[in-house]
């Protein structure tokens, strides 16, 4: 099976060795075939992928010019939103529900000449670590079937992973992207807090929500941040700072860049063939001619503590309008308090409900300043060891993960261990700065070890030219 990128895509269409429509059909028919065994798609729009397939071999025919991800096949998280295709967020509360307009990135995507295939799988309202919490059923990892995926993002992830689509967007609020990058052997980016649009994406906790892309190489990855990122009037809290040109920025030289080595991350916990991996990766960035710095981050083993009271707290308060009233499921009862509850009762699934039920007594009176309060000021504390990380060093590296793909319902009746799956990843998250997890070796034979990668805000470019690098030199073989 062809591994497709963004660069061959063109070339092939360019040469006229496929037309548009004949590689929509190619990936619709893997679907076909594949997705049955992983669940990675939820819904397939098929007549509008046909129609940009159709103008994009209208363009070439004409001999006019090519937007830049012309024909390439592309699938959305079913967190995002998209015109006419259903979008159910991974619940049976949204189950029949079709938003009436398209997410800034998807709109962005589609200008660019990109083709939705569809919506993939994904934790419920992207909440979770193995996207097992799906009301429609888990995705099965393509390189190992019998382990997550990572999530939430997990069907963005596999149908990459699988050869599904050549690049996919998923959302990343603690992990979501990264984590399962790591754990299907693909790289996968979370921009800056800001550098895209969160217009058209249903939200979970609004300060730390971010969209994000996962490809088959580093620059495809740069060529979707590239396309989605920059202001939108939609987005209050999108960014006017420019967005570089990062496909052209990635192959810029990575020698004396210095390298932040955080100790803190290597402690107990972390899967010793992982451990080895990162290692060596490290080792491969010195041979790169990177610089690496040991430094202190101390405030790391506070934040899956802050991270589970600010998120379950955004959570709560994003998640009250689904009552039954306006939209989505609605279970009738005589009073309203009783098809409140019986609603939600039946639309949320046990982790979405735990995580209502914590964010809700963190807000509650009595316990705001010794929960809520005090989370956000560990926020500060974790984003300052960045900023002071970042007047030392260029790049942090880190393990992604502590663990490779764990088995399907290994952690399931153990929500903590299952956080702590994100014990390396929250930390960008809460701070608001830019990461990238890139495939560095297998261990067991086939699962994938990530290396993860941060830079200050706003400096995609820094690591994408050493993820770039890394991935040149033959980290993912590692």
């Amino acid at each position: 099976m062809t591994t497709w990128t963004i660069d061959s895509v063109k070339s092939a269409l360019a040469a006229k060795k496929v037309s548009a429509r004949e590689l929509t059909a190619e990936f619709y028919e893997r679907i076909r075939s594949r997705n049955p065994e992983l669940n990675a798609y939820l819904a397939l729009s098929p007549e509008r992928a046909y129609l940009q397939a159709d103008k994009m071999d209208a363009l070439i025919a004409a001999g006019e010019p090519l937007p830049p991800l012309a024909g390439v096949p592309v699938a959305i998280k079913d967190v995002i939103s998209t015109r006419g295709t259903v979008t159910t967020c991974g619940s049976k509360i949204l189950q029949n529900y079709t938003p009436p307009y398209d997410a800034t990135a998807v709109t962005r995507l589609e200008q660019a000449g990109a083709i939705i295939l569809g919506k993939t799988n994904c934790d419920e309202f992207a909440m979770g670590s193995s996207n097992e919490n799906s009301a429609y059923g888990a995705v099965k990892n393509p390189v190992a079937t019998d382990r997550v995926p990572g999530g939430s993002s997990g069907g963005s992830a596999a149908a990459v992973s699988a050869g599904l689509a050549v690049a996919s967007l998923g959302t990343d609020t603690g992990g979501s992207i990264r984590q399962p990058g790591a754990l299907c052997g693909i790289p996968a980016m979370m921009g800056s807090y800001g550098r895209v649009s969160r217009y058209g994406l249903v939200a979970f906790a609004s300060s730390l929500d971010r969209i994000g892309p996962f490809g088959n190489c580093v620059k495809d990855v740069a060529a979707i941040l590239e396309t989605i990122a920059g202001r939108d009037v939609n987005d209050s809290t999108s960014t006017t700072t420019p967005v570089p040109v990062y496909t052209d920025e990635i192959a810029r030289p990575v020698k004396g860049m210095r390298i932040g080595i955080p100790r803190d991350y290597f402690r107990e916990g972390m899967d010793s063939g992982v451990r080895d991996k990162v290692e060596k990766g490290i080792e491969l960035l010195k041979k790169l001619g990177c610089a690496p710095v040991d430094i202190r981050m101390p405030h790391t083993e506070y934040a899956i503590a802050t991270y589970y009271i600010i998120a379950t707290a955004e959570a709560s308060s994003n998640l009250a309008r689904y009552d039954g009233v306006r939209y989505g499921l609605r279970v009738d009862e005589p009073t309203l308090l009783g098809m409140y509850r019986k609603t939600r009762g039946a639309g949320f699934g046990a982790e979405v409900k735990r995580r209502i039920v914590l964010g809700t007594y963190v807000l509650s009176a009595g316990y705001y300043d010794a929960y809520y309060l005090k989370g956000q000021k560990v926020r500060a504390l974790i984003a300052r060891d960045f900023r002071d990380a970042f007047a030392e060093v260029d790049v942090i590296v880190t393990p992604t993960s502590p663990i490779p793909a764990f088995k399907l319902g290994e952690k399931t009746d153990d929500p903590l261990q299952m956080y702590l799956a994100d014990i390396y990843t929250v930390t960008g998250s809460l701070s608001g700065v830019p990461g990238i997890s890139v495939p560095c070796g297998k261990i067991c034979g086939t699962l994938p070890v990530g290396l993860q990668l941060f830079a200050p805000a706003f400096a995609e470019s820094r690591i994408l030219q050493l993820a770039h690098a890394f991935e040149q030199a033959g980290g993912a073989s590692l």
